[in-house]
């Protein structure tokens, strides 16, 4: 059963995107004081921040959204400030886009603005 997408929305992902940012910067602060043992989590944060602010610019519409993602998921290694595992890192950066390709792709999600998710 696939879902309908719902008429895309331009300030609401704007909206999420700022929220996501936000919290992901939030979340490295807590992970940077949690020390060794939380690098982990500092580069799960990161990924989402890295993926949120280059994707920012191309809310313009659906289609062009989908494009930067999939520009982002086709690069072969990624490189952004305060990661502590490279490896991990790629990981990390594909998991959030496709997580956030798939909102992009039925239009739903956007609307939850909770720190967590």
């Amino acid at each position: 059963m696939t879902k309908q997408a719902t008429e895309w929305n331009e300030a609401e992902v704007r909206t999420w995107l700022a929220a996501r940012i936000a919290a992901a910067r939030a979340d490295q602060v807590a992970a940077e004081r949690g020390g060794r043992d939380r690098q982990d989590d500092c580069d799960i944060a990161a990924a989402k921040e890295m993926v949120c602010t280059l994707v920012n610019d191309a809310t313009g519409s659906r289609e062009r959204f989908l494009a930067a993602l999939d520009a982002l998921l086709a690069r072969d290694e990624y490189i952004w400030r305060g990661v502590y595992d490279d490896r991990r890192f790629d990981r990390h950066v594909r998991s959030a886009v496709r997580k956030v390709r798939g909102m992009a792709k039925t239009g739903s999600g956007f609307d939850r603005l909770l720190r967590y998710q």
